[in-house]
């Protein structure tokens, strides 16, 4: 059953965000959390692999000493990972979540998510993980993967929670874009909130027509909706909006494929992931 938030926690500086938007959006959604710690031994195992330049003398007693320094890294790596779960779990429990599990796996973020994905409503991850916190202007070396290989709504978090007051969602007048609405005019998790309907185009009758169906189920559902079609490339001109309009949250869906200049040079998606500046919402 599909009822639960699961928060991907790592050792990161966004591994407080991410327990934060994963608390508010299990209290907005009225479901369980699940907070998750994989480890991945390339990450945690800094040991170079000397087996092919060691002398015949000395051969067995280094790969005994190398062996033993990749288990205390595992023991340490365990350990480090169990303490972050507890922390993560006693502060969304103090944060108001009535029910929260921990997890702890072995292997790829990637493939653990794959098998818990049936289970899950929304997943949370931060923009950048521990292994490239600091590449900033970027994403994180598993995000664009995490997206493409899965098919729920991923909230990726930027490095500070902040709650959403105000949310925004790209619209291009596609079907995806669509089905997004959709999606956000069904869900909880933005209810009660202003929507910003923003489409990144000229301004003809034919795109007026599009964004005011758009807003027409929004404002349906109850939303307090507001549109705006701006010219000009969409990984520039919706980021400027969002930051004009102080906007928390922004909601899009992925890597749709609507211009063919996006398998010459590049997503649109990943490019507005990677200058984006508050969290998104990354919808399939």
């Amino acid at each position: 059953m599909t009822t639960k938030v699961l928060a991907c926690i790592d050792a990161s500086l966004y591994a407080e965000a991410v327990c934060d938007y994963a608390v508010w959006s299990a209290n907005k959604l009225d479901v369980e959390l699940s907070l998750l710690h994989v480890l991945d031994k390339a990450q945690h195992t800094h040991t170079p692999d000397l087996s092919g330049s060691i002398g015949l003398g000395s051969q067995e007693l280094l790969l005994q000493q190398l062996a033993e320094l990749d288990e205390k890294h595992s023991k340490l790596a365990l350990q480090r990972g169990r303490s972050i779960l507890t922390a993560a779990k006693a502060r969304a429990e103090q944060a108001g979540v009535k029910a929260v599990d921990e997890r702890l796996r072995h292997g790829s973020l990637v493939d653990s998510l794959t098998e818990l994905e049936p289970e899950c409503r929304l997943m949370v991850l931060g923009k950048r993980g521990f292994s490239s916190a600091d590449a900033h202007g970027h994403m994180g070396l598993h995000v664009e993967r995490v997206i493409r290989s899965l098919n729920k709504p991923i909230l990726l978090t930027q490095q500070r929670y902040t709650e959403p007051k105000r949310i925004m969602l790209a619209f291009d007048g596609s079907a995806t874009a669509i089905k997004s609405v959709q999606m956000l005019a069904a869900s909880p998790l933005g209810q009660g909130l202003p929507v910003h309907l923003v489409m990144a185009a000229a301004e003809t009758e034919q795109t007026q027509q599009q964004i005011q169906q758009a807003a027409d189920i929004l404002r349906s559902a109850g939303f307090d909706t507001k549109t705006a079609i701006v010219a000009g490339e969409p990984e520039a001109v919706l980021n400027q909006y969002q930051q004009e309009q102080v906007i928390d949250l922004m909601v899009m869906g992925a890597y749709g494929h609507s211009r063919i200049r996006q398998f010459i040079v590049g997503s649109t998606t990943t490019a507005m992931i990677c200058k984006a500046k508050c969290s998104l919402l990354i919808l399939r």
